[in-house]
């Protein structure tokens, strides 16, 4: 059971690049960015669910990286009341170059299962999440 330990820790090594590094990121902030660049624009309401927190922490989030020209934010076509939240076109090039070495060790790692054995390899990594959700008394969430 050392790996997790160990897997945490070398991520945490992966310096932020240096566009970003002097932007005092959290890792809500790196999660936040993680999601965007990966899973393309997102509304408030999304990225909060994505999250595990309230749309008011991400909206204070957004604001912060807004503020700072990491992210953007327009109105949603569909309904002008919701606001869509991106990666800045500036910041976008630094943030993949800074998630590229995790996406490739992923594939390396998963590329060679089957879907059946990924499958498990994911609902076990939620079925830890999960119980350490309970042990420390917090919300699973969604």
């Amino acid at each position: 059971m050392l790996v997790f330990p160990r897997l945490v820790g070398r991520i945490k090594k992966l310096p932020p690049p240096p566009a970003l590094r002097s932007l005092e990121l959290t890792p809500r902030h790196l999660s936040l960015l993680s999601m965007l660049l990966l899973d393309g624009p997102l509304t408030v309401s999304e990225l909060a669910e994505r999250l595990h927190v309230a749309p008011t922490t991400v909206s204070l989030l957004v604001s912060e990286l807004s503020g700072k020209e990491v992210l953007h934010r327009r109105a949603d076509p569909d309904d002008r009341r919701r606001r869509i939240v991106d990666l800045h076109d500036d910041v976008r090039p630094a943030v993949s170059r800074w998630l590229a070495p995790g996406a490739r060790a992923w594939r390396e790692a998963l590329g060679p299962l089957t879907l059946a054995e990924r499958r498990l390899v994911v609902d076990t990594l939620l079925a830890y999440e999960a119980a350490v959700t309970r042990t420390l008394g917090e919300d699973p969430g969604p």
